[in-house]
């Protein structure tokens, strides 16, 4: 054979294995029989050996050979290959195109992206008991306004006790006839959650009463205890009130005379920490509607009370030996005081109250029966009143000891009440009491921004003369009066009252004498509380 004949030859020969090694699968379906068959493995394309890059492989990528796993590629810049057939098929033909090699994922230095590891299945979490709903209903609460449901009342707080952070469930649409109850510690759980939707109503019954208890509803010893809802609850006081109103259809008065004298306060908090109750309303009960005894961290708020202005000792929120209160937000009203504030209490706050009818908002009565009382740090702020019969009163009897201090009336706005100031160291709620030397001392309350209009007296300051009152500041006060047939006016009143008018008052209340009392007995004296 000629040289120029062998060059020509070698030089077809190249050109075929160079046309080989670019066949596709696609190719050799169309007929194109040249395929590369990699030795000791299954048939697979260029294309697939280069998107895998499996390791031990001994086709070249780019001329590069294999790489180790932690050289950094080069960036690839083709575009991304059709998706394998999930039966493992060969990738579907794009008329007989070659489909470039899906690149490797990298981040965004460049680096290729190891597959995610596979994590070993997790324990599953043991399940939480918290947030688990007691419905009294699933206890067999009947709801029907009717049947006494206690006893189911009493088994779903028994079985929310154990577990923390547990709601017992008083649905809506449902009234349930509830006798007297105790949902006590100190045992429970805390943060329990009762959710009052539904109405709960008193016992009629006398035989449910015994000879009276003290309380109805009634929490203890309780931590995070919190009661909640749109639900009602409803003393049904008319059973106990002396009076019947002749335009209530309801048939309450049955066994009116049969009731015992000894009335029960409708829902009661007693040793308890961080209480809340919102939301729900309170009404109609025998005597005081909610109290809270020895109880520290109490918040109240979106509340609403009610019962009839003629209804005897109604109060509506009564505050004992508690510290830390806030009030907030809520509508009272009432036959005595919105708020009474009684021995022990400190760090009050009260705010955005609106109060009547009723005997509007009070410290006291203190000290009776010669008794110590210690009052102090309490803010009533931001508060309306409308035809009640005080408005901010301070009110001690005769005889005790102690010392009411730090106290904060501001921005008290009025209409058609009594007498919108009121000190009174010789409180008696009956005809006569007896003349006593001793009285529980009042010094620094601050009387600021109290407007309106009252019906019988601005002021009235009945301090005593052996504990005058001492410290009483007056700023911004503005009280006309309004003429009502059945009162007759007066002008402002002070006996023994100490302090110090910031601003001009309307009526002037001129009485009031600066300074401080001869002595200043009540700040030297450290043994009052």
């Amino acid at each position: 054979m000629r040289p120029g004949l062998k060059v020509l030859t070698f030089l077809l020969l190249l050109v075929l294995l160079v046309m080989c090694s670019g066949v596709h699968p696609c190719d050799a379906r169309s007929g194109k029989r040249w395929s590369w068959r990699r030795s000791g493995s299954p048939s697979t394309s260029l294309l697939r050996g280069k998107g895998k890059a499996k390791s031990g492989s001994s086709h070249k990528q780019n001329g590069k050979g294999n790489q180790s796993p932690h050289q950094r590629p080069s960036p690839s810049t083709s575009s991304p290959a059709a998706p394998a057939s999930p039966s493992g098929s060969p990738a579907p033909c794009n008329n007989g195109t070659q489909v470039p090699a899906m690149p490797a994922p990298s981040s965004g230095s460049g680096y290729a992206l190891p597959p995610p590891p596979l994590r070993p299945p997790s324990t599953p979490a043991a399940p939480s008991s918290q947030g688990t709903v007691f419905s009294v209903v699933d206890f067999g609460a009947k709801g029907d306004g009717v049947t006494d449901d206690t006893q189911a009342f009493e088994a779903a707080w028994a079985a929310a006790c154990k577990v923390e952070a547990s709601t017992v469930l008083v649905p809506s649409g449902l009234e349930f006839v509830v006798g007297p109850i105790s949902f006590s510690g100190p045992y429970c759980k805390p943060n329990i959650l009762f959710q009052l939707d539904g109405t709960i109503l008193a016992q009629t019954s006398v035989r449910a009463w015994g000879s009276g208890l003290l309380q109805w509803l009634e929490f203890t010893k309780l931590t995070g205890i919190a009661i909640q809802g749109t639900g009602v609850i409803n003393g049904r006081g008319q059973e106990w009130w002396t009076y019947s109103d002749p335009n209530d259809d309801d048939a309450y008065y049955v066994e009116l005379d049969k009731m015992p004298q000894v009335k029960p306060t409708a829902l009661r908090f007693y040793g308890s920490s961080n209480v809340t109750v919102t939301g729900i309303t309170i009404v109609n009960s025998s005597q005081c509607h909610l109290k809270f005894d020895s109880c520290q961290g109490v918040m109240v708020h979106d509340l609403t009370i009610s019962s009839p202005e003629t209804s005897p000792n109604t109060d509506g929120i009564h505050l004992q030996n508690s510290k830390e209160v806030n009030i907030h937000h809520t509508n009272l009203a009432c036959g005595d005081d919105c708020i009474s504030i009684q021995t022990g209490c400190s760090d009050i706050n009260i705010h955005n109250v609106n109060c009547g009818p009723g005997h509007g908002i009070s410290i006291g009565g203190l000290g009776r029966y010669n008794t110590k009382a210690c009052v102090s740090n309490i803010t009533v702020r931001d508060v309306t009143m409308s035809k009640t019969m005080a408005g901010v009163r301070i009110k001690t009897w005769q005889g005790g000891s102690g010392l009411v201090r730090g106290i904060r009336f501001s921005n008290i706005q009025v209409s058609e009440v009594q007498t919108p100031i009121i000190i009174d160291q010789f409180y008696c709620d009956k005809t006569t009491c007896r003349n006593q030397t001793s009285a529980v001392a009042v010094s620094g309350v601050q009387y600021e921004n109290i407007r309106g209009t009252f019906t019988i007296k601005p002021a009235h300051f009945a301090c005593s003369d052996s504990s005058p009152c001492s410290e009483i500041t007056l700023t911004g006060i503005q009280l006309k009066p309004l003429v009502v047939p059945q009162y007759h006016l007066y002008n402002p009143f002070c006996w023994q009252a100490f302090g110090e008018l910031y601003t001009p008052t309307v009526p002037p209340i001129s009485c009031l004498q600066i300074g401080k009392p001869a002595g200043n007995s009540v700040l030297s004296d450290g043994d009052l509380c």
